[in-house]
């Protein structure tokens, strides 16, 4: 059975396991001088900050700390409390589905970077060389679930029913050909999965955490093109002029960043033009 999303006590119970703090700033402070607190998954997002930090933001004028997160559900439960003045790591989708569902308040400032999801396997090179009957699993939340159907669905691996959006589950299958099972796992296991199935729909960050490079060992990775899953920089809502805010989306969109993406990550993710 697939997750929408954590409870609030294992949220609790994972702040105090899966938090790293790179800094010691208590966040919440809106002064032009205070550090900006930013929370982010290691990769990309981590190590797109930590360029801005060590080479950009001084000149800025920026005061940047970094706090990264190992899951995809306290960034913005931290966001919205208030100990992050932002967050770097989700996409649109992702970030609706959590507002609906958990009644929070947080915006999109600026979309730097597309991290492309991707298929992967130790069994097969191609998707269309799956067995019948293969088990394939992709992530248990909600939009990434989603995501990961849609990916599979541009290859004729499987139909969706018309009109399934982002939140498409297995029963959205209209045409399964191979016969697939679906096994449905917390994103963070699924580069583990992949010895025990047959494939594994795996988010960018935790492909790349598992040295796994999108741009040449996925079998089937997202185009560019028209892709409603760019990284977004959040704040709670109010919050989008924050000049602190206003100078980090200046810095992710800037030439600098765009170079700096493209020369690490070769393919493996994509900077975006327009925010």
């Amino acid at each position: 059975m697939r997750k929408h999303l954590i409870s609030a006590a294992s949220a609790a119970l994972a702040l105090g396991l899966g938090l790293t703090a790179c800094g010691s700033g208590s966040g919440s402070g809106s002064g032009d001088d205070d550090a900006l607190v930013v929370g982010a998954t290691a990769v990309p997002a981590g190590e797109v900050l930590s360029y801005i930090k060590q080479d950009l933001a001084e000149k800025a004028g920026l005061d940047l700390e970094i706090r990264e997160f190992t899951d995809y559900v306290l960034p913005n439960t931290a966001l919205q409390e208030g100990s992050l003045d932002a967050n770097l790591y989700q996409n649109q989708p992702f970030l609706d589905d959590f507002n609906k569902s958990k009644g929070t308040d947080l915006v999109s400032v600026v979309k730097p970077y597309l991290p492309p999801m991707g298929v992967y396997s130790k069994k097969v090179k191609d998707v269309t060389e799956l067995a019948d009957g293969a088990t394939v699993a992709v992530p248990n939340d909600v939009t990434n679930e989603g995501r990961a159907l849609k990916l599979l669905a541009s290859k004729g691996v499987i139909t969706l029913k018309e009109g399934a959006g982002t939140t498409a589950s297995p029963e959205d299958i209209t045409a399964n050909p191979k016969h697939l099972k679906f096994k449905e796992l917390e994103p963070a296991q699924l580069p583990r999965s992949l010895e025990d199935v047959a494939a594994a729909v795996i988010n960018n960050n935790y492909a790349q955490d598992a040295g796994l490079s999108p741009a040449t060992d996925a079998i089937l990775l997202e185009s560019a093109k028209d892709n409603p899953y760019a990284n977004l920089l959040a704040v709670k809502k109010g919050n989008e002029d924050d000049p602190r805010v206003q100078k980090l989306a200046k810095l992710l969109t800037s030439p600098e960043v765009k170079k700096f993406i493209e020369d690490k990550y070769k393919g493996s993710v994509l900077p975006v033009t327009s925010g």
